[in-house]
């Protein structure tokens, strides 16, 4: 299965813009701000910590005072995509993009489509990600991945170039190699091998390249 623990990447980003600052929490009386701060810090907690049940009423009840926050769709999307409850992962994927579309609810939408094998829809959300932002290596490879299933390979190989453009680094060139690999294309892989040879290793404090696999959820 796809590693969802990858979504949770641009999950958290969402998450941490959803942890209500003073500024979000501002036109809100103090008492009710105060009581969303303490919510989304059980909410985190029971994330970070796996207790799930106790996360998602903290969401559930930041809902409840506020109907239409975005983050809290997403981040009880990111929950129930973690326990595989992917048709509620979706549901509230698709309330956070209605409600304020962004680039980590779309992503996460598509990742999920990706999932259950709908790739015309996972393709549809990986779009709309890229249109509001394109410079993240691992929204490209996750749309490369749904192009190569569709079998549109030119769009495949664009998608992953464009990867390897924004991330020269020894795991993306790793990716387009083996496209280049599987597909025969001999002097094409030679001259990735010989870039990947010439890259140096990845620091450990930066990111590697998030992208749909399949195997175990953790």
């Amino acid at each position: 299965m796809l590693e969802l623990a990858l979504i949770f990447g641009f999950g958290f980003l969402v998450f941490r813009r959803a942890a209500l600052s003073d500024e979000d929490l501002s036109p809100l009386p103090r008492k009710i701000s105060d009581r969303l701060g303490q919510l989304w810090k059980v909410a985190h907690t029971g994330m970070r910590e796996n207790r799930f049940l106790r996360a998602e009423k903290a969401l559930l009840t930041i809902l409840k005072i506020d109907q239409k926050n975005a983050a809290a769709y997403n981040r009880l999307g990111i929950l129930y995509a973690k326990q595989k409850e992917y048709k509620d992962a979706i549901d509230c994927f698709e309330i956070a993009s209605s409600i304020e579309a962004s680039a980590s609810s779309l992503h996460n939408l598509g990742l999920i489509y990706y999932e259950t094998e709908h790739y015309d829809k996972a393709a549809t959300a990986f779009e709309q990600a890229l249109k509001l932002e394109d410079g993240l290596a691992a929204r490209h490879v996750a749309y490369a991945k749904v192009q190569e299933k569709l079998g549109h390979e030119k769009s495949m190989f664009q998608e992953l170039l464009r990867a390897v453009e924004l991330e020269p680094n020894k795991e993306s060139y790793a990716l387009l190699h083996k496209a280049y690999e599987s597909r025969g294309m001999v002097e094409e892989a030679k001259e990735i091998e010989k870039k990947i040879s010439k890259t140096p290793a990845q620091k450990s404090q930066r990111k590697k390249i998030l992208r749909p696999k399949r195997r175990v959820v953790i």
